[in-house]
């Protein structure tokens, strides 16, 4: 039976380290607490559907195809249930939204304690960052939605009517707005694997023209109506945030100490990043036999007294 007993904290390693099961445990719980707060938030956002649909529905009610069912903004469904699918997504969506804060400090808790305190204070800082990015860029993707779908809809062969479905719809909204959001956090990786040494200014700079290049390509591949106006939509905001986190980055290797280069040490080697105080003169490397400091000279004390006798 005390094979089965659970492990107290004042039992585990004094640096940090868990046991496989203590870590599924850690994340079982993290995960039903997520979850729970997931579950709390599309219950609330089933009460707020209509308001919300309504927000989701104006970009495709401002073009003229909107109205050529039965004079009004109308789109259409063809099954039973799809309805209240729709609703139950509408709604999962609201819940991700207001859960955020809750499943976002769950994966912080998780993920902190294998990070040192620096680490930490940078991480601190991108998850503030990322936030309002995502938000930024969803945003671009809502205010622009309007004139993609009146671009792609104007492509409709005369005598015919365009019956969108709800569904189809729904979907086209929901990756337009992830897509611009996720998009925008592009910037903010390389600014971090900048910062724990992947990828350095210069080869950025060096390979700055093909960035550019893949940014329009992949503004025109990865939109879903793949129109110019929301290719230039998406590729000109994210070279603009390419723009600035290279000027981070180069600001940062300019003011960084000319010792931070960190190349020469192997895998298992913390880098002084990971020291939680300035060395002291105690910290001074041992000699093997007498155990006193290498680059210390002999007692001077000693001598002093030995001559005075």
């Amino acid at each position: 039976m005390a094979l089965l007993k659970r492990s107290s904290r004042s039992e585990r390693d004094p640096e940090g380290r868990m046991p496989l099961m203590e870590h599924l445990r850690e994340l079982r719980n993290r995960l039903l607490i997520a979850m729970g707060a997931v579950l709390v938030g599309i219950i609330i956002g089933w009460f707020f559907f209509d308001p919300v649909w309504q927000v989701l529905k104006a970009p495709y009610c401002e073009t003229p195809q909107s109205t050529q069912l039965n004079g009004h903004c109308a789109l259409t469904y063809s099954g039973i249930f799809q309805s209240f699918f729709i609703t139950l997504k509408v709604s999962l969506m609201i819940g991700l939204v207001l859960a955020c804060p809750v499943w976002l400090y769950q994966i912080w808790a998780f993920v902190t304690p294998a990070l040192y305190r620096t680490e930490k204070r940078y991480s601190i800082t991108f998850l503030g960052l990322a936030v309002p990015l995502f938000v930024l860029g969803a945003a671009l993707a809502y205010i622009i939605m309007d004139t993609s779908l009146a671009i792609l809809l104007g492509f409709s062969i005369d005598g015919t009517v365009a019956t969108i479905g709800i569904d189809e719809y729904l979907d086209y909204v929901l990756i337009m707005l992830l897509i611009f959001g996720v998009s925008f956090e592009l910037p903010l990786l390389l600014v971090f694997l900048n910062i724990i040494g992947i990828l350095p200014h210069a080869a950025v700079k060096k390979h700055r023209r093909t960035v550019i290049f893949v940014m329009f390509v992949f503004g025109a591949v990865i939109t879903p109506g793949g129109d110019p106006i929301t290719m230039m939509a998406l590729a000109a905001p994210m070279i603009i945030l390419f723009f600035l986190a290279e000027l981070v980055m180069y600001l940062r290797e300019r003011r960084a100490p000319a010792g931070e280069d960190f190349s020469h040490l192997s895998d298992d080697e913390a880098s002084p990043l990971a020291e939680d105080r300035a060395p002291t003169a105690d910290d001074a490397p041992l000699d093997d036999d007498s155990g006193r400091n290498r680059d210390s000279g002999p007692n001077r004390s000693d001598e002093d007294s030995g001559s005075a006798r």
